[in-house]
């Protein structure tokens, strides 16, 4: 930790004036853009986190090579500057069951921290004001564990906190409203005495709130697939994400009930039919106002209903071969091969790799006089999580091309 740091041990909060000094002491920024942005901040009354003022002057180190400023380099630089380890936030990483039950919302939005970790032994907490300690003490007394704290970017952690806290609160009242109900689904029924299971409207603000962000964290994680999945105890939702499925959350099996009965109003599927596979579509917006295609399927498992959601864009159908990533060389290769009189060209990868992307561009220019066959190879294996159906002539079409000849 360097001098200036050692020096300020006091409980304080992070000022512009602190950071603009530290940044010329190191040499990452000049000195007369530095006393223009302080006399703008004091003149606009500026109340956002230093790091973030100066990250959005966008300005570029004068050491060699130069740097663009922006701040996670900022982040990195102030962690290395106090003495702690920088942590970038990965919503994938996080269990906001866990990390919620550390502290309230109102308290960590107080002093600027998150829980980003928690193990039998410590609980990791992601701060931006490295001088303030106050609530240190407090917490350790609390979980009875010790307390690591990171440095983490200022924006991130304001949007974490704010979605993990929500999305926990409406998990935690969706399941004090809806009890024990998501049990009824599953094939081993307990009856329970004396208490009346009371089902899940899916049109609850609660569950309308967890699918809405559910679709949200999967457009920004670009997840080619969302599988929400029934389990004895607990309901699993996954993100598969470069071909690779990544858990993203455990939902209570009545909150899991009332999430898919909610998909399936939206795709204009058979709420009541829970034992048939079905498939439907729904089309929506992302954030950023693009639209974006789902199609669903649903197929019963021991558990209940499982439900799987494909992303799909309905944009890359016209973009063109310099968006797909194509440089000169590749385009040229491409071409040749494309105009040749006969042959096969065989266009393959894993889960959003961009297959269907390609040949859809090319197969516009070839529909008179060439076949395009897109094929899936599906391979079979043993695993919980598979479930063996029979086809039936009654069966739709999606079905039976999944369970093959």
């Amino acid at each position: 930790m360097s001098d200036a740091a050692v020096n300020t041990v006091y409980d304080h909060r992070l000022t512009l004036a602190e950071i603009l000094g530290w940044l010329l002491e190191d040499g990452l920024v000049s000195g007369p853009n530095a006393d223009v942005l302080l006399k703008e901040s004091r003149l606009n009354r500026l109340s956002a986190h230093p790091l973030v003022i100066v990250a959005d002057q966008k300005w570029k180190s004068p050491q060699e090579p130069p740097r663009s400023l922006t701040l996670e380099v900022l982040g990195e630089w102030l962690a290395a500057r106090v003495g702690l380890e920088y942590h970038h936030i990965d919503p994938l990483k996080v269990d906001f069951t866990a990390v919620t039950e550390v502290m309230s919302s109102a308290y960590a939005t107080r002093f600027g921290i998150l829980p980003v970790k928690v193990t039998t032994r410590e609980v990791v907490v992601a701060t931006t004001q490295p001088f303030l300690r106050d609530w240190e003490k407090e917490i350790r007394a609390i979980v009875k564990k010790e307390i690591r704290r990171v440095l983490a970017n200022p924006v991130d952690i304001a949007r974490y906190l704010i979605e993990f806290y929500n999305l926990a609160r409406s998990v935690k009242k969706a399941a004090q409203i809806g009890g024990q109900s998501g049990n009824l689904s599953s094939f081993e029924q307990l009856v329970e005495l004396g208490r009346t299971n009371r089902q899940f409207d899916a049109n609850d603000q609660h569950i309308v709130n967890i699918v809405d962000w559910l679709w949200q964290y999967a457009f920004e994680q670009r997840a080619s697939d969302i599988h929400i999945e029934p389990r004895r105890d607990v309901g699993i939702v996954r993100f598969r994400i470069d071909g690779m499925l990544h858990q993203v959350y455990q939902i209570p099996m009545s909150v899991l009930a009332a999430m898919i009965n909610r998909v399936k109003i939206l795709g204009r599927m058979d709420v009541v039919e829970k034992r048939r596979p079905q498939d439907g579509r729904i089309k929506t917006r992302t954030a950023d106002g693009q639209e974006a295609e789902l199609r669903l399927s649903t197929l019963p498992t021991a558990f209940g209903e499982k439900l799987v959601m494909r992303i799909f864009d309905p944009e890359v159908l016209v973009r063109g071969f310099s968006e797909l990533g194509f440089t000169d060389d590749d385009k040229a290769r491409w071409k040749t091969m494309s105009e040749r009189p006969n042959g096969i060209i065989l266009v393959t990868g894993p889960t959003g790799s961009g297959k269907r992307r390609r040949s859809t561009r090319r197969s516009s220019s070839w529909r008179r006089r060439r076949s395009t066959l897109p094929s899936r190879t599906r391979s079979k294996w043993s695993s919980r999580r598979s479930t063996s159906c029979r086809c039936r002539t009654s069966s739709t079409w999606a079905l039976r091309r999944a369970c093959g000849p």
